[in-house]
């Protein structure tokens, strides 16, 4: 178990959050959710004891591991991949690694050989005669193939690399189970494993998590972090959502109520105080006004960006035709993909990681050209492409006003391109600040940004989602509902798919399975337990 007491951590004037007091344990599972900049983060690494709180207290069971899900992936380039998984659980770690330098002397003296036979009944009892066929088993469920096991986790590509940190706490075992965003850089049918091999364990989790629906099937408590506080909800996320809904509303109505009361009885004191008979009833109202109390209603951290996708120039009928598409680097990613696409259609592109997403989505942008065969867009399309990587459009001395200025259409003026800075969520204050200081989500509500006063008629988004918090995430979502363009896509946010696609493209072992119907329907078709 882990306890917090009066937890307050300060950054200049005003605190972060203050008084926090909490338990966490008894094997519940916590998704801790909150705007982006509430401190989630922040105070996960309170509870893990890598940052020092302003004040109050943590207290941890000593008779129970805590691990934390290490966000450096470039910490271990030196150690084998084998080695990075192993290192999670700390005490075999330890004993493994004495062991192995005990055995490696030339001699062994009497002392070291009455050492090494207790390390050897430390290491049995640790399990450390499975470690490595367990690290490996985990290593091969996250996608790491066989061959690079054994080899260094400088040879292991960036992202990758923090698949073997997911399969590095997976294998510590731990009581208590720190999890900051474990579903980055994961596919969708590797985030369903997650989730099943999660609920298998049992322990105490903390997990911060944007993915709805990986919050829906794992966690059985919501930590709220919001108004500079922290709730405990009982349920998953779709059930805090209703719950903190109805309380508020219950807040706010119980305030109304009040209030209504304080007005009557205002009216009854204006209207009697100075009449001798009622004097004395207008005295005894006047003291009920003071004994009621309204409850305070904190603003919300929480803010929703107002997303609305127009269509420069309406399109009809068919909107893309594909004809004996491939595209590939050495080997073919896929090939001899045909295909035609109504205009209207909602396309989620899927499949795991390097099979080829993001390579077809700039295919079709026209950033690459294909290796064989063609596509035409419709006659009259305008295109608007959010793509994954999208650092390099924010390398500029450009502030947010001018940025968003450049993509202003016939007829906009300065005040056009302020409203839709405002829409993101970017204030008065923020428009003169330079573009290369905006955080992952800042940029992401930039670009959404760009592509409304573009009106695109047919939208490509790649992994649009990324580093966007709860709010902007539905609130893109429901955009996309709203929209009447077509639009492609790359999501391994579940909900996001299946609340969009119409229509399916899997890659899978070089080919396009083309499916026309929800994502829900797809796993139904595909024999898949969704």
């Amino acid at each position: 178990m882990i306890s917090t007491a009066n937890i307050t951590q300060q950054f200049g004037a005003k605190p972060l959050f203050e008084n926090i007091s909490v338990k966490f344990g008894e094997g519940n599972r916590y998704g801790l959710i909150g705007a982006n900049g509430c401190g989630k983060s922040t105070f996960m690494k309170i509870l893990s004891g890598e940052l020092e709180q302003t004040s109050g207290n943590v207290s941890y069971d000593p008779n129970e591991r805590i691990a934390k899900l290490n966000q450096d992936q470039f910490a271990y380039e030196e150690y084998t991949v084998i080695d990075t998984v192993i290192m999670g659980y700390k005490e075999l770690w330890e004993v493994k690694k004495e062991r192995d330098r005990i055995y490696s002397l030339p001699e062994m003296s009497e002392d070291e050989g009455m050492r090494v036979a207790d390390l050897e009944v430390q290491f049995a009892e640790m399990d450390g005669y499975m470690a490595d066929a367990k690290a490996g088993e985990l290593l091969l469920a996250v996608g790491i193939p066989e061959e690079q096991h054994y080899g260094l986790m400088s040879e292991v590509a960036p992202g990758w690399k923090l698949r073997v940190l997911l399969a590095q706490i997976l294998f510590a075992d731990p009581h208590i189970m720190l999890l900051d965003e474990p579903t980055n850089n994961l596919d969708i049918d590797t985030i369903r494993w997650l989730e099943e091999t999660l609920n298998q364990r049992n322990c105490t989790m903390i997990i911060i998590s944007h993915d709805r629906h990986f919050l829906n099937s794992v966690c059985t408590h919501m930590a709220d972090l919001d108004y500079g506080e922290l709730r405990i909800y009982p349920g998953n996320y779709d059930e805090y959502m209703t719950a903190a809904s109805q309380a508020r509303e219950r807040l706010l109505a119980d305030n109304a109520k009040k209030k209504a009361q304080i007005a009557e009885l205002q009216t009854f004191v204006a209207r009697f105080s100075a009449n001798a008979s009622k004097a004395k009833q207008a005295t005894s109202r006047a003291k009920q006004i003071d004994k009621i109390k309204l409850d305070e209603v904190k603003a919300s951290s929480r803010q929703n960006p107002f997303i609305r996708f127009e269509q420069s120039k309406e399109l009809f009928r068919n909107a893309l035709e594909i004809e004996n598409l491939a595209q590939g680097y050495e080997n073919d990613l896929f090939t001899n993909f045909n295909a035609i696409f109504e205009v209207g259609e909602r396309v989620a592109i899927i499949g795991e990681n390097g099979v080829g997403k993001t390579t077809l989505l700039n295919t079709l942008a026209g950033v690459k050209a294909p290796t064989t065969g063609s596509f035409k867009w419709s006659e009259n399309s305008n295109i608007g492409y959010y793509a994954q990587d999208h650092a390099h459009e924010f390398e500029t001395d450009m502030n947010l006003m001018d940025w968003m200025g450049q993509w202003r259409q016939e007829g906009d003026d300065e005040q056009v391109v302020r409203s839709f800075l405002g829409r993101m969520l970017f204030s008065q204050d923020d428009i003169k600040k330079s573009v290369k200081v905006l955080s992952g989500g800042e940029q992401g509500r930039m670009l959404l940004g760009k592509l409304m006063m573009h009106k695109p008629n047919m939208l490509l988004m790649d992994e649009p989602t990324n580093h966007m918090d709860m709010e902007s995430i539905e609130s893109l979502n429901t955009a996309l509902e709203q929209y009447k363009g077509t639009l492609f896509f790359v999501s391994h946010d579940r909900v996001f798919v299946d609340s969009l696609a119409t229509r399916i493209l899997e890659i899978r072992d070089g080919k396009i399975t083309d499916f026309r119907g929800t994502y829900s329907e797809f796993l139904k078709f595909k024999g898949v337990d969704g």
